[in-house]
């Protein structure tokens, strides 16, 4: 699976937990750029990122996330 359509994946699961259907994301995405992007929100998210993509992150790798560029490159090591 492309970086590309990793993205494509992970908006329709932000659009799904933030309640906005229009919210698009990019590789430089942080959680100050979505303004309910909390704690719990986050727990949320990555729960549903690791259902649908099929993979377990260890709290070490979540923490070491910068931006939505960093969990596709995660999601890419974890699915190839």
């Amino acid at each position: 699976m492309s970086g590309s359509e990793i993205i494509k994946k992970l908006e329709r699961i932000f659009r799904d937990i933030f309640d906005e259907e229009d919210l698009g994301i990019s590789n430089e995405t942080t959680a100050e750029d979505i303004e309910d992007w909390d704690s719990l929100a986050h727990i949320h998210l990555v729960l549903a990122i690791e259902k649908d993509f099929n993979v377990k992150f260890a709290l070490g790798e979540l923490q070491t996330l910068q931006n939505v560029g960093d969990m596709v490159d995660l999601i890419i090591k974890k699915t190839t």
